[in-house]
């Protein structure tokens, strides 16, 4: 299964967990809390980087699970 990003994503009724270039969602929650878990899950599975938007649809943080390629310094 290739990597994908994992983005929690504002949607109908809730919050959505969506994998970066999908049409459709993986799942859909009635919190945050709850999709960032379920994203959170799916990243460290994969291997790959879960990004958390805001309402305003930006990213507001982002989590690397896996080799992170910008590890920090120091």
């Amino acid at each position: 299964m290739p990597k994908k990003n994992q983005h929690v994503v504002p949607h109908e009724g809730g919050w959505a967990v969506k994998g970066a270039g999908n049409n459709k969602v993986t799942s859909v929650h009635s919190t945050q809390a709850a999709a960032i878990k379920s994203a959170t899950g799916i990243a460290k599975n994969q291997g790959s980087e879960m990004l958390i938007h805001g309402r305003n649809g930006q990213i507001r943080e982002r989590n690397t699970y896996g080799k992170d390629p910008y590890p920090p310094k120091g």
